[in-house]
């Protein structure tokens, strides 16, 4: 007879645990799921429990997350069945079930990403073209290019012409008109940033604007300019301006909610440059907050520059963010769990071996053969003879007898800084292997193939819809 389990949870979880278990297909169990009126599911109690599952309980087994606290024996007495706790992430429920779940899914998104090169007036034709090429790689939808106040451009119908027979989508960024006009009558697909004032360019063209306020903060010229377009039957991107922290920045988050109020249905844009390039931070978790607010508000476009060193893989950064987004927002779930891109300098789960369970193996280990592992309490490197924990690398060194040894010591070497890197950051370290950073440096070989693909496959590309 199958196994009857029931899964206890909470609010937020319950979309994602449905969709996790039932993409397990058939199973040598059945299930039910319990809803226990938490918010989070980590936060029931064995009370809250005791009040609120009714009895009797038709299961073998309820699984209870793994970051619940109670007692499981007072539980389990409680209600005469065993009570087990699953595991911390609802991710990992597949294998603590002994199955493979259904891999997730992160091919997809709904957003669109311009990449801005910010001085491509400045770039001959082969260096602008390079430079799109590798930001169409890293996940760039649009190739905007940006003209410099009083820097001409003899070349921009040159640009957008040939980055157009790549195949690929352009926009062109300049508060000049002419130069606006330069680039619509070239080919262009957008023009950023025109406004009521100046809409009649894109209806002349037909080119798709990105509109914004007539002047700073005013939605009200903005719908106007979004009646304009709405009239000559264009299509449109309506930004209403993300300012930077201390200039602004906490009412325009208001203007994007007020925004998406005023007009539900149209297409928005939001930069994020102006957080990315001017706060230093990591942009990674800046680029995940405002992908996330993105995705709440159905922001369906984003303009990203790169022009801080800090925010050199911004275009890798923002990919990552909009299909984890996409996949948690399908879920109904937190984004969390899905893809570790944007976990650069930190990683959920550091450490998957305790104290204890490196100890029980160093006291198995007869060989002369060095591990090198993490746990919380430092660095470990034991062999049959010995078991030293440190957390500085150069104190591991001067017991390990490797002097007249050049390559091993070179070997233990790295690995002892690798593992002291990643203890001090909170990374998962695994000997032999390259320490995870997500979208913080180049990709693998296959992504560096694409790249070197990228001229021959983005011609064949399909046009998007503006």
């Amino acid at each position: 007879m199958a196994e009857r389990l029931l899964f206890l949870t909470g609010h937020l979880a319950r979309a994602r645990l449905e969709r996790i278990l039932a993409d397990l297909g058939k199973t040598t169990f059945t299930y039910e799921i319990v809803d226990i009126g938490v918010k989070v599911a980590a936060l029931m109690t064995e009370e809250i429990i005791a009040r609120r599952l009714k009895q009797p309980i038709s299961a073998d087994r309820v699984i209870l997350p793994g970051r619940y606290r109670g007692d499981l024996d007072s539980l389990s007495q409680r209600f005469g069945i065993p009570f087990v706790r699953g595991p911390d992430e609802v991710a990992d429920l597949p294998v603590f079930l002994g199955r493979v779940g259904k891999p997730i899914d992160l091919s997809r998104h709904d957003m669109r990403i311009f990449a801005e090169i910010v001085d491509a007036s400045a770039l001959s034709l082969d260096a602008l073209m390079q430079r799109a090429m590798h930001l169409a790689a890293a996940g760039a939808d649009v190739i905007d290019l940006g003209c410099l106040p009083e820097t001409p451009f003899p070349h921009l119908a040159d640009a957008v012409r040939a980055l157009k027979d790549q195949g690929l989508k352009v926009s062109v960024d300049s508060a000049n008109l002419d130069e606006l006009e330069t680039g619509a009558a070239a080919g262009a697909d957008y023009l950023l940033s025109l406004t009521e004032h100046t809409i009649g360019l894109a209806i002349k063209y037909g080119v798709t604007p990105i509109l914004i306020p007539s002047n700073p903060g005013d939605l009200d010229s903005l719908g106007r300019a979004i009646v304009a377009a709405q009239a000559a039957n264009i299509a449109f991107i309506a930004d209403p301006v993300l300012d930077p922290i201390h200039f602004g920045f906490s009412v325009s988050l208001g203007r994007f909610l007020e925004a998406r109020s005023r007009w539900p249905d149209i297409p928005m844009m939001m930069g994020t440059g102006n957080l990315t390039e001017l706060t230093d931070a990591d942009s990674s978790g800046v680029t995940a907050l405002l992908a996330g607010i993105c995705s709440e508000l159905a922001i369906g476009n984003v303009l990203v520059v790169n022009v801080s060193p800090h925010t050199i893989r911004t275009v890798e950064e923002h990919d990552s963010a909009r299909r984890t987004m996409f996949a948690a927002r399908e879920d109904h779930a937190l984004p969390r769990g899905y893809d570790a891109g944007l976990l650069q300098a930190h990683d959920r789960k550091p450490y998957p071996n305790s104290v204890e369970d490196i100890a029980a193996l160093a006291a198995e280990v007869r060989d002369a053969n060095f591990r090198v592992m993490t746990a919380p309490d430092g660095v470990h490197i034991f062999n049959g003879q010995s078991h030293r924990i440190a957390q500085d690398a150069f104190e591991l060194f001067p017991g390990l007898g490797v002097e007249s040894d050049g390559a091993h010591a070179f070997y233990l070497g790295a690995e002892l800084t690798k593992a002291e890197i990643a203890w001090k950051l909170g990374k998962r370290y695994t000997q032999d292997e390259p320490l995870s950073w997500g979208a913080a440096v180049p990709g693998k070989q296959e992504d560096r193939l694409r790249l070197a693909e990228a001229g021959h496959t983005l011609k064949a590309k399909k046009d998007r819809a503006p």
